[in-house]
């Protein structure tokens, strides 16, 4: 179990630097979809937490489970609300058209 922490704890802080590093390069037109990918990965995130939650193998992960599954759904629903208004940014006014 320790090496296996271990590696864990080394893929996590890799994958924060990588993270950082990509997101910083992104230049600001490309952030509306960036987004929109994100909340894709979100929604793979909250199936993964609703298989731990209902996996039952002890009482801790099911409860981890259920906490991972709220705050998924949090960033889902987000998510979504930013890019739908990021969106409408976009859109012409049907007043000025006319």
């Amino acid at each position: 179990m320790g090496a296996s922490l271990v590696t864990s704890l080394t893929i996590f802080v890799l994958a924060i630097f990588v993270g950082f590093e990509v997101i910083t390069k992104v230049p600001p037109l490309l952030h509306t979809p960036l987004m929109s990918g994100s909340n894709a990965i979100s929604g793979i995130t909250l199936v993964g937490s609703l298989i731990s939650a209902g996996a039952g193998m002890t009482a801790l992960s099911t409860g981890l489970g259920t906490l991972a599954v709220i705050f998924a759904t949090i960033n889902v629903v987000g998510g979504f609300k930013v890019t739908d208004r990021m969106l409408e940014m976009f859109k012409q006014d049907k007043k000025k058209k006319k």
